[in-house]
């Protein structure tokens, strides 16, 4: 049974535009590696620049295969150049009873 996530990447100085080049083949990169579904993610974007993506892996096993997968761990390398992760909660949106965040469409390349 797929495993919904929601994952927050909040940009370093001066590198919102990077990270966004990125976003466009995340989903891309862990379908090549079996461990996400078909299902499209939702990006969006908070007040602060934070992207928030909520995106379906395959299943438990696959989140946890992926801190061993040698591909996985190359891009999460990428990532870590450009943002910090964050937890959802750190979001200024989600204090209200409706989190509300701008669409981002980001197509995947």
């Amino acid at each position: 049974m797929g495993r919904f996530v929601i994952a927050c990447y909040r940009p370093k100085a001066g590198k919102r535009e990077a990270l966004h080049v990125l976003m466009k083949t995340h989903l891309q990169r862990l379908r090549a590696e079996g461990l996400v579904t078909d299902r499209k993610s939702a990006m969006m974007e908070a007040q602060d620049g934070t992207v928030i993506e909520v995106f379906e892996w395959k299943s438990k096993e696959a989140i946890e295969a992926a801190h061993s997968n040698p591909q996985v761990m190359a891009m999460w390398s990428e990532y870590e150049k450009v943002c910090d992760y964050v937890p959802v909660s750190s979001l200024k949106e989600t204090k209200e009873l409706f989190a509300e965040f701008e669409p981002l469409n980001l197509t995947e390349s």
